[in-house]
């Protein structure tokens, strides 16, 4: 049975980003409770070895994959083993993440209604952030996923239905998740709001299944 973690994982933040394939490997590799060998990597992900290696090379040198040599068994070279190593923040954005582990306590612990007024935090900011954003051939909800994309949501859209399969504030949202993912909900509406989209009926379900949050956010109206 394969050990999948309840909700989004940790936001990968590099200062290359990964490829798409890249990504891919890792997202794997992070869901293995163990470490795999490179044949058993190129059977989960249905690529070639020659591809593995040169995505598994790019994760050992950013330091988000373990590599190190299996157990002898009889003749030959032991085979590499490979694991998620856990790193997925840089220092900087470690800090970032501590910081908003304090703010999201402190307004958890002043506020008499913490869900509402993280909500009106993050609405204020979703505004900010959308300003600028073009939307001529995308259309609001889409502009949203980019934005969501670009705070290292990793969204996976389909219908009106969007997988949040990472977090770049998932320590803090484990410990307050009405405040962080108020924050994180308000920052759609704010943004959807500012771009001229309706942004009643968008809610936010978090930590809804393994691997993702949910959030819903409806096709415009007619």
């Amino acid at each position: 049975m394969e050990n999948i973690p309840v909700g989004p994982l940790p936001a990968v933040v590099l200062d290359e980003p990964l490829t798409r394939g890249g990504a891919a490997v890792l997202a794997v590799l992070e869901r293995e409770p163990r470490a795999v060998t490179l044949t058993r990597l190129s059977e989960l992900t249905g690529l070639h070895a020659n591809t593995l290696r040169d995505h598994l090379d790019v994760l050992v040198s950013a330091g988000l994959v373990r590599r190190r040599k299996a157990a002898p068994q009889g003749r030959g070279r032991p085979a590499w083993l490979y694991a998620a190593s856990g790193r997925a923040r840089s220092g900087a954005v470690a800090e970032y993440a501590g910081l908003a582990a304090v703010l999201a306590e402190l307004v958890a612990r002043t506020s008499d209604d913490p869900s509402a007024a993280a909500v009106d935090a993050g609405t204020s900011w979703g505004r900010r952030l959308a300003d600028g954003r073009s939307q001529e051939a995308a259309g609001p909800r889409q502009v949203v996923l980019e934005l969501l994309e670009d705070l290292r949501f990793a969204p996976e859209a389909e219908g009106e239905r969007v997988r949040l399969t990472r977090c770049p504030l998932l320590e803090a949202a484990v410990a307050h998740p009405d405040v962080v993912c108020g924050v994180h909900l308000g920052i759609v509406r704010g943004a959807l709001e500012r771009l001229g989209a309706d942004p009643s009926g968008t809610r936010l379900v978090p930590f809804a299944e393994p691997g993702a949050c949910l959030l819903t956010v409806p096709a415009p109206r007619s």
